[in-house]
């Protein structure tokens, strides 16, 4: 994906925005809180965006081509590996601890995911990293012949969330053995 150019004064304010809400939820998101995070004078959120609106949607966009880009280094590191092997487990695996370490990232996503539930034009720009995910999951799965359209993949794609979320509620010590589990039993059947 393609990331269209930022400043550096737009970067620092996505990325002062990814923490306010990890830290204080969709609610806690405010130009001021920007500001502060950011450590930038008053003022300087708004600067760029004038309204809450353009605030959350820049942040959605943000939050969306990082995963994208995620989602596409996965693509490269699977395709040489059967869907059920174990170089394929550790790949899944090691892709999702990432979004796992990266707290702040995930948290963010999961909170833009459920108000994108409420409004439509949130969950247009949410699309792209869960569409590429599926796009990749049934490449795979073709390639495999295991041809089953989009089912089978969309279906994997939300088992990987609940896998995410089931293992963000977890202690850090114990995410790693959930996901790895997690991902020997979905991908296991697939090869």
């Amino acid at each position: 994906m393609t990331q269209s150019p930022r400043s550096p004064r737009m970067e620092q304010l996505l990325a002062a925005a990814l923490h306010v809400v990890a830290e204080r939820g969709l609610r806690g998101l405010t130009h001021r809180a920007v500001d502060r995070a950011a450590g930038l004078p008053e003022g300087s959120c708004s600067a760029y965006l004038r309204t809450r609106k353009a605030l959350v949607l820049a942040l959605t966009g943000y939050v969306s081509e990082r995963l994208t880009e995620d989602v596409e280094m996965l693509a490269a590191d699977l395709t040489a590996c059967e869907l059920g092997d174990d170089q394929a487990v550790d790949a899944v695996t090691a892709f999702f601890m990432r979004w796992l370490d990266e707290r702040e990232l995930l948290l963010t996503r999961m909170e833009l995911s459920l108000e994108a539930a409420r409004g439509p034009g949130l969950a247009a720009l949410l699309t792209a990293f869960p569409r590429r995910l599926v796009e990749l999951v049934e490449s795979i799965l073709s390639a495999r012949g295991k041809d089953q359209g989009d089912a089978l993949a969309e279906t994997l794609v939300a088992s990987f969330d609940g896998v995410l979320l089931g293992a963000s509620s977890r202690p850090p010590a114990q995410r790693r053995a959930f996901v790895r589990q997690s991902m020997e039993v979905l991908m296991g059947g697939l090869g």
